[in-house]
């Protein structure tokens, strides 16, 4: 029986309809620049117009929507909550939904180890989330290069964007896989997940409006802020180091737990 194989057959519709959704999304935005560009000046006093609380929460307070790349900043807010959410689904149905269909025991009782289970779905997500990752960058390349117009796209903030993706994701598949196996049971995977993804982006919001960098600090949304990397051409390494722990306690966490679980008979 090979799980790897037909855990990623299982990811394969849900990751080809993310895929699609998010290049969609950067589609429509960057279609927008250039109407944006030429107005730069009605935007300057648009976005003045607007309150500084909702410039915060949008990721829009720093962001030069004259230039390209801080036009995609702002798209890139939105890809990473759709690419959040996917992971978290991930996460949370990675050891849950045999348990929720009463397979887990089936799973179980042939010749393999609960380390090798874990293992190999564990990489069948990362697998297609790393597809999903490898569309979304070719996809965000291609329209840069179509929309720039005659302007030059800085390449390091570009890359550095686009490679904090991998991390960013790696947060909410380890996170909600281990609240998986905190909880009894997941009946449903789709609000556990919106409600992490939302959640940490409220909390980081929240903690730019009042200034307190203690709520931000466990928000992957403020580890990878686009806005920061953009204007300082570079991650924010103590927080990018934060969001790095967290992620490799959680999956320590989940081996351990996976190990030790109790699990439900279907009979």
């Amino acid at each position: 029986m090979n799980i790897f194989k037909y855990e990623f057959k299982t990811k394969l519709k849900s990751m080809i309809t993310w895929s699609l959704s998010i290049y969609a999304v950067i589609l429509i935005f960057m279609s927008l620049y250039q109407n944006f560009a030429e107005q730069t000046s009605l935007m300057a006093e648009m976005m003045a117009s607007f309150p500084r609380e909702l410039l915060i929460a949008f990721g829009m307070e720093d962001m030069d929507w004259s230039t390209i790349l801080g036009f995609y900043g702002l798209a890139f807010v939105f890809v990473q909550i759709c690419l959040g959410i996917q992971a978290a689904n991930y996460g949370f149905g990675l050891v849950s939904l045999e348990e929720t269909e009463w397979t887990a025991d089936f799973l179980l009782s042939r010749p393999v180890s609960r380390r090798q289970i874990m293992t190999s779905k564990l990489l069948a997500a990362v697998t297609a989330l790393g597809l999903t990752e490898i569309f979304i960058w070719i996809a965000s390349l291609v329209y840069l290069i179509i929309f720039r117009g005659d302007e030059l796209i800085p390449l390091e903030p570009m890359l550095l964007l686009l490679f904090s993706l991998p991390l960013f994701q790696l947060f909410f598949l380890t996170v909600g896989m281990l609240v998986s196996l905190l909880v009894k049971r997941v009946r449903s995977v789709t609000p556990l997940s919106m409600g992490l993804v939302f959640g940490l982006y409220t909390l980081n919001a929240f903690g730019d409006m009042i200034g307190e960098d203690s709520f931000e600090i466990l928000s992957p949304f403020q580890h990878f802020e686009p806005s920061y990397i953009v204007k300082y051409n570079s991650w924010n390494m103590p927080q990018v180091t934060i969001g790095l722990v967290i992620s490799l306690l959680a999956l320590a966490a989940s081996y351990w737990l996976y190990g030790r679980r109790n699990i439900a008979s279907a009979v």
